[in-house]
């Protein structure tokens, strides 16, 4: 299990193809109504291929990702890669940071070096991480093709392996939205004694109506839960059914596969329904990019098929996680559930911070803000890793 140093080049045919494929886009009609209200608009597509095929650097892309310290490493019968960056200050606490889906380790780029050189931005240095941030097994540049699937409870063993096993550290912090979020959680119901800590900023609970109590709280989240089952999870039922159907769709066509993805960090973040008010097209197009290059999309969604034919949610009913939890809660996040129901599952929760602003994708709208509750939440914490 000898970790290799990575470094990421794509091979100029590759970037050839994926402009050729550009060139040939066969484009859908616009449905009639507001634009984006049946899903991707029209419009923005257009423009958004012509950037990506005259205008998109994805050798800067690259270099950005190249400007942290890579790896790759035999682990649970997969190559997983993962960022190594070492903190700069007097005691750095190991954290691991797990990203979701649609998202890639470009995901955390703004958020890694708040993390490892606070100073560098104005905070403690006392407050340093030494951060690991693997490719979820099935993502960018932890898959192969034809390699074993991966649920979230075998991301998790294998994420305590690297940690411990791998990279020698005996007890770590955890953060993570999204998957990374179940992942974390996950570390600290079934691996305790490795986990200092699980920090979230979406909370991994079942999204079951009848458990919710009659409290005002309750009810927000009640008719929110509702609207969400009923608008917003046809992705999740397809991508937890039929994925390797829509692989072949999203594998062979760049704007198919950008429209899918881009839809999502459209619906999902905190933009009023103007996604470059948060995201700039270069940041969208170098995850796109990424599962393109990497050919990982259609593996992207075995998770959702594990879960969708699992007994059980990776944190099972009736299981708690015992060990110190913070939340932090941004407006825009898919769900918010209320905090008596989160404290069914998580029996310490140190932080529960409602954040003035942000959506889903916390680590690319608002680092700065994550970064600090991060670093808050873990504060009292350090001396125990």
């Amino acid at each position: 299990m000898t970790p290799q140093p990575f470094r990421l080049r794509i091979a100029d045919d590759a970037i050839a193809d994926l402009h050729a494929r550009l060139d040939m886009t066969r484009w859908p009609d616009q449905p009639a109504g507001l634009p984006w209200a049946h899903g991707a608009d029209l419009a923005w597509m257009q423009r958004l291929a012509t950037y990506w095929r005259h205008r998109f650097d994805w050798r800067a892309q690259e270099q950005r990702l190249n400007a942290f310290v890579q790896y790759t490493t035999p682990l649970h019968g997969i190559q997983l890669h993962y960022i190594h960056e070492a903190g700069q200050g007097p005691a750095p606490m190991p954290l691991l940071l797990s990203h979701g889906w649609p998202g890639s380790v470009f995901e955390l780029a703004e958020l890694i070096p708040r993390l490892t050189d606070p100073a560098r931005f104005g905070a403690d240095p006392a407050d340093a991480f030494t951060v690991v941030a693997p490719s979820l097994p099935g993502y960018g540049l932890s898959f192969r093709p034809g390699q074993p699937g991966f649920s979230v409870e075998q991301i998790a063993d294998a994420f305590a392996a690297l940690m411990t096993d791998v990279l020698g550290y005996g007890r770590f912090a955890t953060q993570g939205g999204d998957w990374g979020a179940s992942i974390s959680a996950r570390l600290g119901l079934v691996h305790p004694h490795k986990t200092v800590g699980v920090h979230l900023n979406l909370l991994p609970i079942a999204r079951d109506p009848a458990r919710l109590g009659s409290s005002p709280a309750a009810q927000r989240y009640r008719e929110e839960l509702q609207h969400w089952l009923r608008e917003e999870t046809g992705y999740s039922a397809i991508q937890g059914t039929r994925p390797h159907t829509l692989a072949f769709g999203l594998s062979d066509s760049p704007i198919g596969l950008a429209a899918w993805i881009a839809e999502k960090m459209r619906a999902w973040s905190d933009c009023d329904g103007d996604i470059e008010s948060v995201f700039s097209l270069d940041e969208i197009l170098a995850n796109v990019s990424l599962y393109w290059f990497t050919g990982a999309i259609g593996s992207s969604f075995w998770p959702y098929y594990a879960r969708q034919h699992a007994a059980q949610w990776p944190i099972p009913e009736g299981a708690t996680v015992d060990v110190p939890m913070g939340y932090a809660e941004f407006p825009a996040e898919i769900l918010r559930p209320p905090r008596e129901l989160a404290e069914r599952t998580f029996t310490d929760i140190r932080r529960w911070s409602a954040m003035p602003r942000g959506g889903h994708f916390a680590a690319m709208e608002q680092p700065e803000l994550l970064a600090e509750e991060i670093r808050a939440f873990y504060r009292p914490l350090r001396g125990t890793a």
